[in-house]
Order: structure tokens, then sequence, then C-alpha cells
């Protein structure tokens, strides 16, 4: 490719006087097309005198290849204003901050040696997690409202709460811009589709600021389709008769931050310059599409349906406009930071914000700051950040009222898990990448419908990661556990209970008998029963068994970091075993993977949309995640891996010191499981990403008829290349993956004490 077919020109969106650039990059490729990455930057400057300039020297910088190595920026920063340096060499330099060390520098966590424990909060979305979280911190849900809670997806970003006596401290990350983009450029292409198939202006819109996952929602940034506040306070048809009043606070959610009826209208006007956009681009790629098939793709039906909305799709993306979209919703959402009135705000040499921070005494003005964050308040929706935040941490005096004893907590809330129909879903790795720091993980569940799947795929990891010790289970809605046999607590508990040990016995198959004794053994003590968490906190303190349950519940907390005794037992593993572990976890990650791509079929596992196949290929190309959604083909062969492999580590042929009971055995046995944990996490993550990176970039790129199959089939080769099944012949690839997992738990065994028949050799 000629780098002087790029070229630079001058733009600046509507109702704005600053002048931006706009130029394909000749060294960052987009995985789909294979032309330059599309790149818009600030100028600074409203002189088009000066705009003119600066263009000028892009375009001498874009003609000359000389410049096109990163070693050179010095050499350009002399020849070249700063505003294109810049813009130029932040295109293709690997500048990613690591967001836990940001938070590191600025606020850091304390540990055990300062006296505290971390407790991670894992559940489903809706089990209330996050309104245990508010009893815990003193968090009152109607004057406080932090965090945020709803029965959808509320909780996007990490958000950990340190308990201290001192000033209100809070830091807040951002996910990258190309992590922005790609969710931006996928809502987009979602409104032009929903524009083929005619929909209404309302939900074109709708599919244009609500991400599928469900996560990234547009509308809290960019404000909703609705004009004004009467609208949004209009009482749905479908809300029962007999819900409970909700008591307004004295303020609004965030208060000032609430937009006015003017502010309104003028975001109403730039949604409806996009869906204008929008309509533009799908009728310009339907007139392309028609003339090269000869048909009219608008009547097809079925496969030849879906065949066309991909053909679609890619013509619509590869239209100039889309970029120019794309690019235009970038700056509003960049926009949005500007009004930050408080605290102080880091951003990058490219202008993409990086880090928040702020202290204050009074505790009311510091979470109307915080929540501008974390909000999920409809009132305030286009002054909201909350999207774009990756993680908050938040320090200060946040104290339960249900009693006066000082806490020492580092309470950690993220995602909920989502609902799934199968407790064989893995786990995301952001979660169990923390189980190894964390002292408590609080499983919060439902008592009402305990131990469902998510659930109980949760407990699966733990307990095929040795963490089984750091397991507690909080039930909440336990004021809805009713029945004519149930009269008194106690009845109620142990009802819950027996749903929790019925549960635990249908996973003995997978984890091992072993390990689900070891689970049993105390689960009364492990198990809190806990209701009404949605009323204020008064209301639930005066409760005596909910305020027994909650102290209870602290108590096991602050136990956690109490040391264990160190043990003189030393299990003894015959190696030979270990090839059928692994031959069984990759056989059932290929099979459930193949159903998935839809090139077999699995009773239980439905083939995915190749909307969101591609939507998975193209954050595993773009090197910005490695999962989407419910596809998580890392966490899914490190399940299985830990899973098999646990189970070999059940079985030691013999001992050095024999352990005087089950607890001592299990316990030694946990330190290896958690050691080769540990290890599988950025082994799996080496097979699937980094090490087939250039093939996940090859299957993006494929387009036009066909492509989903040949998209497909290159995944598969990914996975029979990361992860080979293993059988009685096998070849070099194979060869090398068994001699790297053997390597990997022979290693975690001799690090926790334990001992191997033969040692690795060659």
């Amino acid at each position: 490719m000629i780098a002087s077919r790029y070229t630079a020109s001058k733009s600046r969106s509507q109702g704005r006087s600053a002048w931006a650039i706009t130029f394909r990059h000749p060294l960052r490729t987009d995985p789909r097309t294979q032309q330059g990455l599309k790149i818009r930057r600030g100028l600074g400057t409203s002189d088009e005198v000066e705009a003119d300039r600066l263009v000028a020297e892009m375009n001498e910088l874009l003609s000359n290849e000389t410049y096109h190595r990163l070693s050179m920026r010095q050499e350009a920063a002399r020849k070249f204003s700063l505003v294109i340096v810049d813009a130029f060499y932040d295109g293709f330099e690997n500048s990613l901050t690591d967001p836990w060390a940001l938070k590191e520098e600025y606020l850091p966590l304390p540990g055990r040696e300062e006296g505290y424990a971390k407790v991670l909060f894992v559940g489903t979305t809706g089990a209330g997690k996050t309104s245990l979280l508010r009893h815990l911190i003193g968090s009152d849900p109607q004057k406080d409202r932090f965090p945020s809670t709803s029965t959808a997806k509320t909780t996007i970003a990490d958000i950990e709460i340190i308990t201290a006596d001192d000033l209100y401290k809070g830091v807040v990350t951002f996910f990258s811009e190309w992590a922005v983009r790609t969710s931006v450029r996928e809502c987009v292409a979602d409104a032009c589709l929903a524009a083929w198939e005619k929909a209404s202006n309302e939900k074109l819109v709708s599919r244009l600021l609500n991400h599928q996952d469900q996560k990234f929602r547009l509308s809290y940034v960019l404000g909703s389709w609705k004009l004004s506040k009467d609208e949004e306070d209009e009482e749905d048809d479908w809300e029962a008769d007999d819900k409970e009043p909700v008591i307004e606070p004295e303020t609004e959610e965030v208060g000032a931050n609430v937009p006015t009826d003017e502010e309104r209208a003028k975001m109403h006007v730039v949604l409806e310059g996009y869906v204008h956009q929008i309509r533009q681009m799908a009728k310009e790629a339907i007139q392309k599409l028609n003339k090269e098939l000869g048909e009219d793709i608008s009547v097809l039906r079925g496969k030849d349906r879906e065949a066309a909305e991909e053909l679609f799709d890619e013509k619509v993306q590869a239209l100039e406009g889309f970029d120019d979209l794309v690019n235009d919703i970038m700056d509003e959402v960049q926009q949005r930071f500007d009004a930050l009135t408080a605290g102080t705000l880091q951003r990058k040499r490219n202008g993409w914000p990086e880090v928040w921070t702020y202290e204050d005494e009074d505790r009311d003005t510091f979470l109307g700051q915080v929540k501008q964050f974390s909000s999920n308040y409809a009132r305030s929706f286009g002054r909201l950040l909350t999207p774009i935040v990756q993680g908050i941490r938040v320090q200060g005096p946040f104290d339960p009222v249900f009693t006066e004893n000082s806490q020492c907590l580092v309470l950690m809330d993220g995602q909920g898990l989502g609902h799934t129909p199968d407790s064989s879903t893995s786990v995301t790795t952001h979660i169990t990448n923390r189980f190894e720091s964390v002292d408590v993980i609080l499983l919060v569940d439902s008592a009402q419908q305990p131990m469902q799947a998510a659930p109980l795929s949760v407990i699966r990891a733990i307990a095929a990661s040795g963490y089984q010790q750091k397991l507690a289970i909080a039930f909440t809605h336990f004021d809805h556990v009713k029945g004519d046999n149930l009269p008194k607590f106690d009845d109620k508990k142990a009802h819950v209970l027996a749903s929790v040990t019925n549960a635990l016995r249908s996973l003995s198959d997978i984890l091992g008998q072993p390990v689900v004794r070891a689970i049993e053994r105390d689960l009364d003590r492990r198990c809190f029963m806990l209701g009404g968490l949605d009323k204020p906190l008064e209301e639930v303190s005066k409760r005596k068994l909910n305020r027994n349950e909650l102290e209870r519940l602290l108590q096991f907390c602050e136990e956690a970091i109490e040391p264990e005794a160190a043990l003189e037992v030393t299990p003894i593993y015959d190696p030979a075993g270990l090839l059928f572990s692994a031959q069984r976890a990759t056989g059932d990650f290929q099979k459930r993977w193949d159903a998935i791509l839809g090139v077999k079929q699995l009773a239980g596992v439905h083939k995915e949309h190749w909307t969101r196949i591609r939507a998975l290929n193209r954050r595993l190309a773009e090197e910005t995640d490695v999962e989407y959604d419910t596809l998580k083909p890392v966490a899914d062969l490190l399940a299985r891996l830990n899973e098999s492999i646990s189970q070999f580590l059940d079985n030691p042929i013999n001992w050095v010191a024999k352990p005087s009971s089950d607890e001592e055995a299990e316990q030694a046995i946990n330190a290896i499981r958690q050691k080769v944990f540990a290890a599988l996490h950025s082994f799996t993550q080496e097979r699937i990403a980094r090490e087939s990176l250039a093939r996940w970039v090859t299957a993006h790129r494929y387009d036009g008829q066909g492509s989903t199959a040949e998209r497909a089939r290159e995944i598969k080769v990914i996975y029979d290349t990361a992860a080979p099944e293993l059988g009685p012949v096998m070849n070099r690839a194979s060869q090398e993956f068994l001699f790297q997992i053997r390597h990997l738990v022979y290693e975690a065994i001799e690090q926790a004490g334990g001992k191997v028949l033969d040692s690795i050799t060659g």
C-alpha cells in the first residue's frame, strides 16, 4: 500500500466552532476493510487559516514514509506542530494504561497487613447484591442511591468501596477509546439494520442508544428520544396496582446535573440528525446491494434474508459516512467530559479521558459528584458518563447503621452474571481473576429460587480453583419465602439450605465428592438469610433477625483474614492420569464451540447468530476484550481444564506425612488447585487470544457471501490449534499442548509443597 494515497482534510461538526482533522492512518489498519483506520482529532482552533496550515502539515507527514516509525516521533516533533504529531503517533503507539494500576496510584487498596478484609460480590442480575452492599456501607436507598440498582443490568463498572475514618476520596477510570468506539460502531450498525427494516424513529433510536448486550447505553450520555421530563414521568399501564409508592428524595438524583428542557431539545435535534444520516446510509447500501445482486433484498425471507442482512451490514459499514457518524458520536461523548466542574480530570495526549479524582468532606456533595459516573437515573440522561466508566474506587466513613462497631473492609461490586439456563456456562475471567486477591467471595442469590444455573456456575469455579474456604452465600428476598409448612425462621432457612445441598450434589460428578463434602461441612456458617433490603436502612436494622444475620456476615468477613495453620503434609501424584484430564477438557471445549459456531450440533447448545460471533471476533482482533456477552472462549477453556485437573488433584497416590483429617487433606490439595488456577488464567489467554491474534484478524476481515461460514472455519482452526483434542496418536501441536499442561501442573504441585513421581525432561 502506498502511504501517499492517504490525505487529511478538515471538518467541524454542526454547532461547533473548532476545527478537527480527519485522515486514514497508514500504519493502523481497520481489521474489516484492510484500509487505514479512519482517525479524527480536534485541532484546538477555530481559525480556518490555521486549520488549513495544520492539515498541510499532516499531509506532508502522511506522504513521507521516513516518519512512519515510532522512533521518529521526536524528529517529527521538531518539524511539525505538537497537535499533528500527537494525532499521528498516538494512532499506533501502544500507550494503553492499566486501569488497575491507575487506581492503585491514586487510591491504593489496603490489605490484610492493615487489618482489612477484601470482599468480592458476585451474583445474578437482580439478585440484590448492590442492595446488600448499600446496607453494608450505610447508603440509604432513597437519599443516597449509591451504588445504583435496577432489575436490569445496572452495575457495569467495577465499584470498590474502602471503609475509613477520613475524607471522602474517589478515583474513576475509563474504558479505552477503542473499546468505546467498537461499541458505538455496533450500535450504529444495528440502527442501520433497523432502518432497513423500516422501523419507526423511536425504535431506530432505541437500537442506536442501547447496545444489544444491554451493557453499553448511549442514552445515558446523549440523552433519550423523549423531549421532556413529563414524558418520562408518564405512568406505565403495566405497573402493578399494588406497587409500593416510591419516596422521591428531596433533591434530584445528581442535583444540578438534570438537563433543562432546552438542553433536551438540543439533544433531540442531534439525535434527529443521526436518524437522518442512518436512513440515508441504509438507503444507499440497499441500492448498491440491489444493483449488485440484481434483486430486491427487502423481500427476501429465511436464510436468504439472513445472508442479505450480513451483506447489507458489510456494505453500510464500508460507506464513508459510516465512519463519519461514528466519529461524530465519539466527539459528542468526549464533549460531555467538558462539563465536569469538580475534581481533576486527566486525559491522554489524544484528549480521551483517562482518570478522574476527587475528594470532599461532605458525604452528600461527594456522592453527588461520583454519581455522574455511576447513576442510571433517567432524568439525568444526557449528563451521565456511566457507560464510559471502567472502574470506580471510593474511600470514606461508609458505616452501616445496624451496628456501632467500626469495620475494616474493601467491598468490591461488579457486573451481574446474567441469567443462564446452563450451570456449565463459564464465569467471566474478569471475576475469576480476583479470586486469589480477595478474602471472601460473597455469592448473592435469591432465597425464592435458590441455586439456579448462574449461582451454580460460580460455585463450580470457586470449588474447582480451591477457594471454597472463601465462599459465603447471602440469600436475599428471604422475607418472600412463605408456605404453610414454613411457619418460622428456622423452617425457612432449612428449606433454603436443602436447595443448596441438592444443587451441590448435582455437581458431584464434575467437582468430585471430596470437594462437595468440604463445602457441605460448614454450610450453615457460610449462609446468611436476608430480607427487605430494598427498604430504608433504619427499617431493616430494626428487624432483629435481619440485623443478626448482617452482623454475622460482617463477623465472617473479619475472621476471613485470620491466617490458616501451616501444614506438614505432602501429597504425591502419578502424572499418568493428567493426559485423560486434559483430553476430557479439550474435548468438552471443542464440542461446545463446534455447536456455537454451527459446525456440529450438541444438545443444549444453540448456534449463535453471526452478529454475535463477529462481535466477539472484533474484540479479539482489536485486542479490546477476550469475550462478548455470554461468548467467553478463554473462560470456557479455563473452566474445563480447571475442573478436569481439579479431579486429578483429588486423587494423590500417596502422602508424605499423612493428613490427620479430611480437612487437612483438602487444605493441602486446595493450595495446589490455587496455583494451577492462577497459571491456567495466563495460559488460556495466551493460547486463545495472543498467540492466535493474526488468525482473529484474518477471520474478522471475511466479508461478502459465505463469510459467516468462512469466519466459523477460521475460528475453528484457532480453537483446534489452541486446545487440540488429545488421543492415542498426537501431532506436534497436541504434544506441545500436553507438555505445557504437564509443566504447568507439575510446577504448581511442587510450589505448593507436593511431589510428582517423575520430573519433566526436555
